[in-house]
């Protein structure tokens, strides 16, 4: 089944949604509910909840239960898959603290550094490792996924050093765009872009109130 990023993205959101709903013990949940927690339109979470094959009833909406499984099959590998974060600077260690224990299908298990002073330790329970063990490491923890934190000049060198380690998907945290082979899978993060991509909606809202 073939289901764009853009779909993914939103059952990420839902799933983490549904699984608050969960834990404040609403059992059930409409279109229009998931709706105003995203500030989509409910044809759109239709759409995606079609999309993958689930139906909910016209009484009583989506069971949430089943649909956060669901979304957990389609996302998930049944084993879960292993990350690791290339460079422990502030923004490093700020992802180690924030996703840990988050999602058990996910596991950042290794941190790579150039500073020896950062590395043979552990950070927020992950063992730090120096670069040049990069490659082991990827190989001894089952590594898939990294995660690029490093400074913008170093980027394109850790992506390199991870493809050749074998890692399927990258993460990139930099504003530096990468080129990689096509067998591995890239999201790129710009937080300028996302920034002025807000600043542009509130200069809208701005204008509209004057």
């Amino acid at each position: 089944m073939y289901i764009p990023d853009k779909t993914i993205e939103r059952l990420s959101q839902y799933r983490r949604n549904l699984l608050i709903c969960l834990s404040n013990g609403k059992d059930f949940i409409f279109s229009h509910e998931i709706a105003q927690l995203l500030h989509i339109t409910p044809v759109q979470v239709r759409r995606d909840i079609m999309l993958i094959g689930y139906n909910g009833t016209l009484r009583r909406g989506y069971d949430v239960k089943e649909l956060v499984e669901l979304i957990g099959k389609i996302i998930d590998t049944e084993t879960g898959q292993n990350v690791c974060i290339m460079g422990l600077g502030n923004l490093g260690k700020a992802i180690l603290k924030y996703f840990g224990g988050k999602r058990p299908k996910l596991r950042i298990v290794a941190a790579f550094d150039v500073n020896t002073e950062k590395t043979g330790k552990l950070y927020a329970g992950v063992p730090v490792y120096h670069i040049e063990e990069l490659e082991n490491r990827v190989k001894e923890h089952n590594i898939s996924i990294g995660i690029i934190t490093v400074p913008l000049d170093k980027a394109v060198e850790s992506a390199e050093y991870l493809v050749k380690a074998g890692i399927s998907g990258i993460l990139n945290f930099t504003s530096k765009s990468l080129n990689l082979p096509g067998h591995v899978y890239l999201e790129e993060y710009d937080m300028i872009t996302s920034l002025e991509k807000v600043a542009y909606h509130t200069k809208k809202n701005l204008q509209y109130h004057e």
